[in-house]
């Protein structure tokens, strides 16, 4: 089996929420495999610096900065990267939010609001890329699931929602879109060293229960989900559709 399924060089991957975190360290993944990358994110700074810090490391990058909610801007966003000739072959669904709160005390706006970020969002961003994939006849998404897409904690009921209906919503996706060449896919992080994380990560006793309860006992680096995501966008998995792949250390396998 050649390496050169994994070789991304000639396309253009879509990576939403990706100034920054899980969604910037997979889009230096796909970058390192030759991809043209395209950053999202709603901070004009922080897309400017994630932009210039990339293209300093030699990987071909740009920029569309508009927020995943707002149908509208992903419309135009669309319509921009037509007028521009881009063309997207891969699409990274991974802007989110979390919101902690046990559900009795929920407001009704704030469920709504994850809901939107996490699951409407790619939703709507992937029907326009599978619009224009299906024209071409082959395309690449993936959507970022959690290692909540098969299993509940209390205090993040929105959360754990949204990330179980990604996990149909690509099933759905793969149903629809399979036989016009788009193979769609869930990547399932487990508990990662992120900026979403931070306050968990300084509680001494949250960090040693993910010590103990992850069968390699320690919390994932966003940069493991490199590998991950670049097997999903590149031919290597031409005949992988609808699946859910946990990079979660194992805690979803054991008791």
């Amino acid at each position: 089996m050649s390496i050169k399924l994994f070789d991304l060089s000639g396309r253009t991957a879509l990576v939403t929420g990706s100034s920054r975190g899980l969604g910037r360290a997979m889009a230096e993944g796909l970058a390192a495999s030759g991809a043209r990358v395209v950053l999202n994110g709603v901070s004009p700074d922080r897309l400017a610096e994630a932009e210039a810090d990339m293209r300093a490391a030699g990987f071909d990058v740009l920029t569309a900065a508009f927020d995943v909610t707002d149908e509208a801007a992903v419309l135009a966003a669309f319509q921009k990267l037509d007028q521009d000739g881009i063309q997207i072959d891969i699409l990274v669904n991974n802007a989110g939010i979390q919101h902690r709160q046990p559900m009795m005390e929920l407001a009704t706006a704030d469920w709504r609001r994850v809901i939107e970020a996490d699951l409407t969002s790619a939703f709507v961003i992937g029907r326009e890329a599978a619009r224009r994939m299906a024209e071409r006849g082959r395309g690449k998404i993936i959507n970022i699931g959690s290692l909540t897409s098969e299993l509940a904690r209390a205090t993040i009921g929105p959360y754990t929602a949204a990330k179980g209906g990604i996990k149909m919503l690509t099933r759905a996706m793969a149903a629809e879109w399979g036989e016009l060449g788009i193979q769609t896919n869930t990547i399932g992080p487990g508990y990662m060293l992120t900026d979403m994380n931070e306050a968990l990560v300084k509680n001494p006793e949250f960090d040693a229960w993910v010590k103990n309860r992850v069968p390699m006992r320690r919390w994932g680096k966003p940069e493991e989900l490199a590998g991950v995501a670049i097997f999903l966008a590149s031919d290597a998995s031409n005949y992988v559709n609808g699946q859910l792949i946990m990079a979660d250390g194992g805690i979803a396998a054991v008791l």
